[in-house]
């Protein structure tokens, strides 16, 4: 059976160099497609510096119902998904465009950090597992070596709206991306720091909320310490974990 996978294959090289790919498996992907056309994405994808493709796992189903889910060995509520389409469908992708670094969403996963955003920045081939209904058979985990990630500690539906958080995060941090390269250096958690300073802008006065008088001053100094000891503070108060991991 030759696959016929529906999806968005939008891979230009660049000057002869192949741009980063994030390829995102979805039994759902019209809830994924119009995003990676959007504000940040899709600016990263017309300037050539990111690509994506979106692929429906449904297609490689092999039963003429197409088949991707089944009840749970044990018992219990709720379907899991079979094992045999993801494979086929991950070995379709890697026999097309070459290895990717294959993560899956999914609530028991590790909790998705800037750290790793930064890796994935840097990375080819980037693979992006949408779970659905209970979750996946083990095996297929085991078997093709997914690394488990999750966005928190809370349960969706499904891994689209995770794997698109995952995509922009990453792909934001691609020299290029952003009209300003300093705006990715200067965001909370850069390089696993804490959080970022307030920001403000017009009018000097709102509501009787003044702009802090320093901003104004001209003294680039005295701005930079400002906002440092600023963004201290607010990590302290609100973020104590990462104020410890800076210590």
């Amino acid at each position: 059976m030759t696959p016929n996978p529906r999806g968005v294959y939008l891979v230009r090289p660049i000057f002869g160099v192949q741009v980063p790919l994030f390829s995102i498996l979805t039994l759902f992907p019209d809830a994924v497609e119009p995003y990676l056309g959007a504000s940040i994405l899709g600016i990263a994808r017309e300037k050539g510096l990111a690509d994506y493709l979106c692929v429906d796992f449904r297609d490689f189903a092999r039963d003429r119902h197409r088949t991707v889910d089944d009840r749970p060995f044990g018992g219990g509520p709720g379907m899991v998904l079979r094992p045999e389409p993801i494979a086929a469908c991950v070995e379709w992708l890697e026999r097309e465009h070459g290895p990717f670094r294959k993560l899956a969403l999914c609530p028991a996963g590790k909790p998705f950090r800037q750290p790793l955003a930064e890796e994935l920045s840097k990375t080819e081939r980037v693979l992006l597992l949408c779970g659905r209904y209970e979750g996946y058979d083990q095996r297929l985990l085991d078997e093709l070596a997914f690394e488990t990630v999750s966005l928190g500690d809370y349960v969706l539906s499904g891994g689209e709206l995770g794997a698109m958080a995952i995509t922009e995060a990453a792909v934001r941090l691609i020299p290029g991306v952003l009209g300003d390269d300093r705006s990715a250096n200067e965001d909370s958690f850069h390089g696993g720091g804490g959080l970022d300073h307030p920001h403000y802008t017009r009018p000097r006065v709102w509501r009787e909320r003044a702009v802090p008088r320093v901003l104004f001053s001209g003294n680039h100094e005295s701005i930079r310490e400002w906002r440092a000891e600023r963004a201290q503070e607010r990590t302290i108060e609100r973020r104590p974990d990462l104020a410890d991991n800076e210590n």
